[in-house]
Order: C-alpha cells, then structure tokens, then sequence
C-alpha cells in the first residue's frame, strides 16, 4: 500500500486521480479517504472470465461528495462493493481511510444504502434504524447522533413509531440512510437509492441528501444513472466507460455549494449536463 505524499488544499484541487492504463501510478494523497491505484477487478465463471474494473486511479477527498455515472455494466457498484471490502480486487491496490478496506469496514467507518430499502416489516422505523446498533451489540461511537436525532435529521421526526407498510417509498429510504449513518460511519456508500422512486419525490430527496451531507461532513460516493441528479449532487462525477469499466473522465461541478433543484436552469448546469451527455453518449 502506498502512502500519502501529496496535500491539497481544497476539495476542487484535492484527487483528481486519473491516470491513463500503462502508466506510473501516483502515490496516494495526503487526506484521501479513497486511494485506487491501477484498481482491477475479474469476475472468474465456469465459461469466460469477465474484466469488471481495469487500470482505475482515483483519489477521494475526505468529506466530499463525488458521484458515478456510466452505462450498464462499467463497474459502477463495483467499485463501492471493493470500496466496502465485499469485493477483493484482483489487480492494484486500494486504501481506505488510511488502511486497506477490510480495516475500514471492522472499524464500522462504512455505510451502505441500495435501491432497495430493505427494512424489516416487523421493526418501527426507529428499531430498524436500530438495528446495526444491536447487531454490534450496542455500541455507539461518542459524539455521533442518536437513532432519534437520525430520523429528525432525514426529515422523519414523528414517524419513529411507524412500520415499514406505513411509510412511502421515499420515506423507507430514509429509514435506510439514517440506519447507515447510525454507526457513526466516515464514508456513505449509495448504489442508487432513489431510482426506483418517481421524480418528484427523487428531485425532494436529493436536495436532502445534500443538506444531510453538509450537516455531517460525510464522504459520498453516489452511483446514478441520472445525468441531472449526478451534475445535481456531485462535487464532480467519475465517468466510467465499459467493457472493460474504467475512468473515462472526471469532471468537476462547478456549482454554488449551496445548491437547490433552481440550479438545473442556470446556463452553467445545462452545459454540464450536456457535456455529460457527451461523454456518456461516447463510453
């Protein structure tokens, strides 16, 4: 593993991470909270294997806020599966808050949030928010919020005592990301979260999923198939092209901090978005 060198000052200047295949890897950043270094993963079946990942260099700065956009099959959750410590790279190297993966998830320091809530229909909002809590047999990092305060932070004050049935669609995947933040986690995972929600409620939680990040100073990594919610979130956006997935471009959203949904109609928004457009048009 190699260690961090190199400082940069501000997130826009901080990790730009990319690297053409074949070339001489950088070391990784001083203030990462992910460092990929010519990252490969390969799927091995009973007829072919499969290149997932291949020559990926990338540099995440801690507290920021970078989202994935690519076609089907780039290596987009992938990569927060390796990141997660769920997947072993095949090739390269990765760190995770200054260790490798494995030391990063058994210290707890990662969340995880899919399309999928997956509550427990059996447990209230609060208990399945709970529920990681229990599982690390009550442990609870100084400081960090209480399942209640979690609930109140994603907008669910007064629907603590509420079942799964109960709540919408949106409102379930809260649930779920007050229950990844509960363990006091430093890095949130999300593999599409809203993508199986309609637009409305979509367009509602990602203004605030963008007040949560600024309220917790969380780093996130936030796989879509959206252009308009990845150019809405990102702080910038790793392209990935396929077959085999890897970094097409980086781009960085240079946008106010303190954005809301009126953003999409600015000239500087819908020429991101088009250049986004462009890039994924070509992967």
């Amino acid at each position: 593993m190699q260690s961090a060198i190199t400082h940069h000052a501000s997130h826009h200047k901080v990790a730009q991470g990319l690297v053409s295949p074949g070339t001489i890897p950088l070391p990784a950043m001083a203030g990462s909270a992910i460092s990929c270094r010519n990252l490969g993963v390969r799927f091995f079946t009973e007829r072919r294997s499969v290149t997932a990942l291949q020559g990926l260099d990338l540099d995440v700065a801690e507290g920021e806020f970078l989202t994935l956009l690519g076609p089907s099959g780039c290596g987009k959750s992938t990569l927060l599966r390796v990141v997660a410590d769920l997947i072993n790279p095949s090739k390269g190297s990765i760190n995770v808050l200054g260790a490798a993966p494995e030391a990063a998830r058994l210290r707890r320091d990662i969340g995880f949030v899919f399309q999928d809530a997956a509550l427990l229909p059996w447990r209230t909002a609060l208990q399945n928010v709970e529920l990681p809590l229990e599982v690390a047999g009550g442990a609870k990092r100084a400081g960090k919020s209480t399942p209640r305060e979690l609930l109140e932070l994603v907008g669910l004050s007064g629907w603590e005592n509420s079942y799964p049935h109960e709540l919408s669609g949106g409102m379930r995947q809260r649930v779920s990301i007050a229950r990844a933040l509960v363990s006091g986690p430093r890095i949130l995972l999300m593999d599409e979260p809203f993508g199986a929600l309609d637009e409305i409620t979509r367009d509602r939680l990602n203004e605030e999923l963008r007040r949560v990040w600024k309220e917790t100073g969380i780093t996130i990594l936030f796989v879509t198939h959206s252009i308009y919610e990845a150019a809405f979130l990102g702080q910038r956006v790793l392209m990935l092209a396929a077959n085999p997935g890897r970094v097409k471009e980086i781009v960085p959203v240079n946008l106010a901090e303190d954005r809301t949904l009126d953003v999409r109609e600015t000239t500087d928004f819908v020429a991101l978005a088009a250049h986004l457009r462009r890039v994924l048009e070509a992967c």
